[in-house]
């Protein structure tokens, strides 16, 4: 069942980068963010009353708002203002240094040990980042956008650490409580920023919205937390090492945005880097303790 939901979560993952892209073709980011977390949190908190859920309490409680802040709020609004400018293949390279930066955030924690691997990883992931942005100064994209996706995949390590970190509560009240935390903080952030509220027009913009909230959020999120429940927080994080090519691949079929030689190399090394750094290290974590 873990690997079920894990494989899941890749496809809608994926998926979701292209729908964030559409959402900001009519949608100020985070203005569309709020919009969406929103409605997935009434959906959760809906889904735990009829459950008869109890909500998070004490320490759970304050992880979960944590938890939220981080992944919801602060994750997202940088993601989303990334994917103004910068395109859903590199965005999603970008996220598949998730992993590398979970097990740095997991061992400043506390939570797990580090190795020699762990800079030789960091080093590659680095590399990788650097062609991309290389390729971006050249498309004349400002570094800042790439800055952006990169600091949200901090901000998504970060949140799946401090969510290891606090008592477990179920994934529904846990993501109800948090997307209501991360949706506070991207309204106040959007009324920062002067964004215009308007209600979208065009049907690709209703259709995104209604995939994001539903399968992108309710869905996406519930399976995360299903499989960080179970696997420890690197482990769970590499599926965002799967999700660039889900969302390559959907780029190019529904955005038109062309696969160039940058990402490509740039996705390599950003893979080596997950692979050296943490996927190969808890893999031989696993065969010695057989």
């Amino acid at each position: 069942m873990t690997l079920a939901a894990f494989g899941a979560a890749v496809l809608i993952g994926g998926s979701n980068l292209v729908a964030v892209k559409f959402s900001n073709a009519e949608l100020a980011p985070m203005y569309g963010a709020a919009v969406r977390f929103s409605g997935a949190a009434v959906i959760f908190l809906l889904l735990g009353w009829a459950l008869s859920l109890p909500l998070p309490r004490g320490r759970a409680l304050l992880g979960s708002a944590v938890y939220g802040a981080l992944n919801f709020g602060v994750a997202y609004a940088l993601l989303y203002f990334a994917l103004l400018e910068i395109s859903i293949g590199m965005c999603a390279v970008i996220m598949a240094t998730v992993p590398l930066f979970t097990l740095i955030s997991a061992v400043l924690h506390g939570q797990e040990r580090f190795t020699p691997r762990g800079i030789v990883g960091g080093l590659l992931a680095v590399a990788g980042i650097g062609v991309l942005s290389l390729n971006s100064l050249e498309a004349d994209i400002p570094l800042l956008y790439v800055m952006a996706a990169v600091l949200g995949a901090v901000a998504v390590a970060e949140s799946t650490v401090v969510v290891k970190g606090f008592p477990r509560a179920n994934p529904v009240t846990t993501n109800g409580v948090g997307m209501v935390a991360g949706a506070l903080l991207l309204w106040v952030a959007s009324i920062v920023a002067g964004e215009s509220w308007t209600t979208p027009e065009e049907a690709r913009t209703w259709a995104s919205l209604g995939w994001l909230v539903i399968a992108g959020s309710v869905g996406l999120f519930y399976l995360s937390l299903f499989v960080i429940g179970r696997w420890t927080a690197s482990a769970s994080a590499y599926v965002l090492t799967l999700i660039p090519v889900v969302a390559v691949a959907l780029g190019a079929l529904l955005a038109d945005e062309p696969i160039t030689p940058e990402v490509v190399a740039g996705a390599a090394l950003v893979l080596v880097a997950v692979y050296v750094g943490a996927l190969r290290r808890s893999s031989s974590r696993a065969a010695s303790s057989r």
